[in-house]
């Protein structure tokens, strides 16, 4: 069960770059065990509920948007903007917040970048608990994008494909960056809400309006649909098969691996070869569960697993 609901002790604008600014957060304890919320995406932010996975009497809880994200400056920008950028803006951050070591909490793009982060500062991490695993390789890509969960959305996927002339439907994701990076905003913004829409209407087990309203948001969708693009576009800025062969810098650290059973976004075999490169790790399937943080069976199992984290540091 989630905990309740608390406002951020205190909130940063923090400059990472001559363009970037990042909005972060703090709540909690203040001397705490330190953990940072990873959001998804990538393009996604963090919102007040992500608090709530947090024992807030034992952890000093660490939110942040990423760059182009949520709160953080300029919006939905695509300059600057990659995996090994991200993963430098943590360390930026973790200096500025006077962390040590802290607990890496990701799900899907967020667990991407948990990966990256830890395998890069491994003697920074303390543990992590990663949700949705997105190992971000073409194959992973290709399920989402290149028509095999539209097997089991074909609605959704005719709405999205809808806005691609046939004759470009061949590269789907690329017929999509033309257009997410078109000078023309009514173009830009079309093509934004379709991307985004497709990711909502396909992430929950059983439909969730509010989950699709959230999506369809155009502030949300903006940044969703351009960072997404832009990271698949460019490979999300990692070589192939790049976090499961470096498992083994990080494969001797705690941690928790949370995965919904009927995840169409990221399918559940990415947690299973993660897990089997990470022995110290204890993988819990949610089997009435897709890919959304908000499912109930997914968002107890990370507040469990959060509050085993405590006693394994302990």
């Amino acid at each position: 069960m989630l905990f309740p609901a608390i406002q951020p002790a205190h909130t940063w604008r923090v400059p990472v770059s001559e363009l970037h600014t990042l909005y972060v957060e703090e709540s909690g304890i203040p001397d705490g065990i330190p953990v940072v919320f990873l959001h998804g995406g990538p393009g996604g932010s963090c919102e007040p509920g992500h608090r709530r996975f947090f024992n807030p009497e034992a952890y000093r809880i660490i939110l942040l948007d990423q760059r182009g994200c949520g709160k953080s400056r300029p919006h939905a920008s695509l300059e600057d903007n990659t995996t090994w950028d991200l993963v430098a803006d943590l360390e930026k951050i973790r200096g500025f917040l006077g962390i040590e070591r802290w607990v890496i909490f990701g799900g899907s793009w967020g667990s991407t970048l948990a990966l990256a982060y830890a395998q890069t500062h491994p003697e920074q991490v303390l543990g992590l608990i990663v949700r949705g695993i997105f190992l971000a390789r073409s194959v992973d890509v290709d399920w989402f994008f290149n028509g095999h969960a539209a097997r089991i959305f074909p609605e959704a996927w005719q709405h999205f494909i809808a806005q691609i002339p046939a004759d470009e439907r061949e590269d789907i994701v690329g017929a999509y960056y033309q257009r997410l990076t078109s000078k023309n905003e009514i173009v830009r913004m079309g093509a934004a809400k379709a991307w985004s829409i497709w990711e909502g209407s396909s992430i929950t087990l059983l439909p969730d309006k509010s989950v699709v309203d959230y999506f369809s948001d155009p502030h949300t969708a903006l940044s969703i649909a351009r960072i997404e693009c832009h990271y698949f576009c460019n490979q999300s800025y990692l070589r192939p098969n790049q976090l499961i062969e470096d498992m083994s810098k990080i494969s001797h650290l705690p941690g928790y691996i949370v995965h919904g059973r009927y995840d169409m976004v990221c399918p559940i075999d990415q947690a299973f070869l993660l897990k089997s490169h990470w022995p110290e790790a204890r993988l819990k399937v949610i089997d009435d569960a897709g890919h959304a943080v908000t499912e109930v069976g997914i968002s107890n199992t990370l507040v469990e697993s959060c509050n085993s984290m405590l006693e394994i540091l302990a």
